[in-house]
């Protein structure tokens, strides 16, 4: 089962040109996405409600307004009513396709699953770090053949990073013993780590220009918005120069921007950036920052994907919760509420 009355992030604004389609399959529904005569993406069910053929397979038509299913010539308009059909006199009133809400803003396209009268863009998370001129990251993209739910535990679960990561984002193994604070929201959950007089992760240690063996404060706020957006405070000063009353003057930081959105039960599509406040006037840092991601996005994918094929040979394994999985079983628990709230509506 999915959330579907909340904001998923549907693709990156580039996904979608000024000519042809996106497709893209989310929490099991095929979606067609394009650009009308005033570049705003229209998001309809692929999917004619004549014989099921995909609309994508069509072409737009009326300057972008309108799309024609190629199969039997059905044209439906931008809020998926079938306005034309040859040879129809009159068209029945359940000719017509989903239309969903979509929002483009920082970079993102986001769209509404669900009840379309209750999509408030001001749910949309803040990710203005994606497009802010102070702030400098790439685009990334992973698709994964796993439920979402294991890759948000991945993403809950500090404790991970200095065993599966220890050359990109994974640090010192005392990074590891120390727990989280951990609040639960109507939306999600809040972590909260300090790390003190510690080694500064490699990924980020060659661009300070700290004294060589300088240990390092390493800070992180970490919110997860149900059912699976990340917003991430992350980095690092020297040790004892403050930090905890936001005075971040040598500090090399990042705003990770993540996104998960439930492709079916088994697959997701993972949307990722992770800006960064120094050296942003050179382009190839950027670029290393993000390469490095990449590799420990992908060193989490084998892991993950690993897991739930080998988790999916016993239906009957129960995980045996340890004192850091905290903050996983509060998400879980903000998940199912939303999931029976759904019902009752």
């Amino acid at each position: 089962m999915f959330v579907k009355n909340c904001w998923y992030v549907a693709a990156w604004d580039k996904e979608v040109g000024d000519e042809g389609f996106l497709t893209r399959t989310i929490i099991n529904v095929p979606l067609v996405f394009w650009r009308d005569r005033e570049r705003k993406v229209v998001a309809l069910e692929d999917r004619c409600c004549h014989r099921g053929a995909k609309l994508s397979m069509g072409r737009v038509e009326n300057e972008g307004d309108c799309i024609r299913c190629m199969y039997h010539g059905l044209v439906f308009d931008r809020d998926g009513k079938c306005v034309s059909a040859p040879a129809q006199d009159r068209l029945p009133p359940q000719a017509k396709v989903r239309s969903f809400p979509v929002v483009e803003t920082h970079r993102w396209l986001w769209i509404w699953m669900g009840d379309p009268t209750l999509a408030d863009p001001a749910l949309i998370p803040d990710t203005q770090w994606l497009d802010h001129s102070d702030w400098r990251s790439l685009d990334g993209y992973l698709h994964y053949d796993v439920n979402y739910l294991l890759i948000a535990d991945n993403l809950l679960d500090f404790s991970h990073l200095p065993f599966l990561h220890p050359t990109t984002v994974g640090g010192s193994a005392d990074y590891a013993s120390v727990l989280p604070k951990v609040e639960r929201s109507e939306h999600g959950v809040r972590l909260t780590k300090w790390v003190e007089n510690t080694q500064p992760p490699a990924y980020s240690a060659k661009y300070s220009d700290y004294p060589k063996d300088t240990l390092v404060d390493r800070w992180m706020y970490y919110d997860f918005i149900a059912p699976g957006v990340l917003l991430m405070d992350s980095g690092m000063m020297p040790a004892g120069t403050g930090g905890h009353d936001q005075h971040r003057e040598r500090a090399l930081a990042f705003r990770g921007c993540q996104a998960l959105t439930p492709e079916t039960e088994s697959s997701t599509h993972y949307f990722f950036a992770h800006p960064h406040n120094f050296l942003i006037d050179r382009p190839e840092v950027t670029e290393e920052i993000h390469a490095g991601i990449v590799r420990a996005f992908e060193e989490d994918r084998l892991m993950i994907t690993s897991q739930q094929l080998n988790i999916g040979l016993d239906p009957s394994f129960k995980m045996v919760p340890l004192s850091v999985d905290a903050a996983l079983s509060q998400f879980r628990w903000v998940i199912d509420q939303l999931l029976k709230k759904e019902q009752r509506l």
